[in-house]
């Protein structure tokens, strides 16, 4: 019988495989607790192995659950990628705070949001991996692209009044990937060593310049 978090039943969903690798002592392999599970494990994986070297097989068996579930939730390798590095961002959560009452202000939100995730272990660690990973496999990059760009700026975009409000918003991230590169990935001095605050403070009227000037 395939475990119900619910406790009513599905009779229309699949069947739970079976889990072949170590089991939880305190999760089902199959409900919420296992996508976390599997997400969390993924984020590490990718962090510390990179892209290429990570695989469905190795997040499996480090959450704990078999390949399957993976799949079952996720898919394919890319789309357990795409999801690691949403956990990061949440950008459910984010944007509206970043978006505010109005573009006023805009450029200082955005920067302090994307430097604040940058400067957080926790989700530093799966951005460096899809930073470093990004520059020489077409799938990373894909994920950035997709993310990034698509599910992040184009919602800032949105909500600009501007012309060609979805390049500027490609301007404002690149500007702003080129600091995560040079900070984090490179670790280019003085600006790895830099104090956010003051990095947030002379980056936020490009951002808002970009965003907002006719």
């Amino acid at each position: 019988m395939t475990d119900d978090p619910t406790g009513h039943g599905d009779p229309t969903g699949p069947t739970g495989p079976k889990r072949r690798g170590r089991p939880s002592r305190t999760a089902a392999p199959t409900g919420p607790d296992a996508r976390t599970r599997i997400l969390e494990a993924a984020r590490t994986e990718f962090a510390e192995r990179g892209y290429d070297k990570t695989s469905v097989r190795g997040i499996a068996k480090a959450a704990g659950v078999d390949s399957a579930l993976v799949h079952h939730y996720f898919g394919t390798k890319d789309e357990v990628f795409a999801a690691a590095i949403e956990l990061s961002f949440e950008p459910a959560l984010v944007i509206p705070a970043v978006l505010g009452d109005g573009t006023d202000g805009l450029g200082e939100r955005l920067a302090r949001y994307f430097i604040g995730v940058w400067e957080n272990p926790a989700s530093r660690a799966p951005l460096l991996a899809v930073m470093r990973s990004a520059l020489t496999h077409e799938a990373a990059a894909k994920v950035l692209r997709g993310f990034v760009l698509r599910r992040l700026l184009e919602r800032v975009a949105e909500a600009l009044d501007v012309p060609d409000a979805t390049f500027r918003a490609e301007l404002a991230a690149s500007h702003m990937l080129g600091i995560a590169m040079l900070r984090y990935v490179i670790r280019a001095e003085p600006l790895a060593s830099a104090d956010p605050e003051k990095i947030i403070e002379m980056v936020a009227p490009t951002l808002q310049r970009y965003l907002t000037e006719s």
